[in-house]
């Protein structure tokens, strides 16, 4: 049925529990799960603040991605201790887009995404990453139920 399921997070409270039923559903039909998270550059000026502020040891860790890289990484955690087997991406630019270019990429079997930003007259006027990617998956989607 499923053997390749994407997920995507931003590390809130929605893309958590949107993570959280990718890695059930991958247990039960023994799927692996690839998180996918888009960010902006960390801005060059805070980058030299701290690096600057930051113990000599620490330093190598300052990157222009160093937020979804924490993001990530926590995301990882919870997949991995649930058993699943996962791999992460970073992707720079627009979230949907990151989405849907690993799902192609991975030739993924599901997205799963949560609903946030799937209601009201908003959704027409400026999209939403359920709404661009439940138009534009290279495979099924299933949209959470997270608000």
């Amino acid at each position: 049925m499923f053997g390749s399921i994407v997920v995507g997070t931003d590390g809130s409270d929605t893309a958590r529990k949107a993570v959280s039923e990718a890695v059930e559903l991958a247990k039960q039909v023994g799927a692996t799960v690839d998180i996918v998270s888009a960010y902006a550059p960390v801005p060059s000026q805070r980058l030299r603040e701290e690096h600057r502020d930051a113990p000599q040891d620490y330093q190598w860790t300052i990157n222009p991605r160093e937020d979804v890289d924490a993001t990530l990484a926590e995301a990882e955690e919870a997949v991995e201790g649930a058993g699943v087997r996962v791999t992460t991406f970073a992707r720079e630019g627009d979230p949907a887009d990151a989405i849907l270019d690993v799902a192609e990429e991975r030739k993924a079997d599901l997205i799963v995404v949560g609903n946030k930003g799937m209601t009201g007259a908003k959704r027409f006027l400026l999209g939403s990453v359920p709404n661009k990617i439940s138009h534009h998956a290279p495979c099924s989607v299933l949209i959470v139920r997270t608000t």
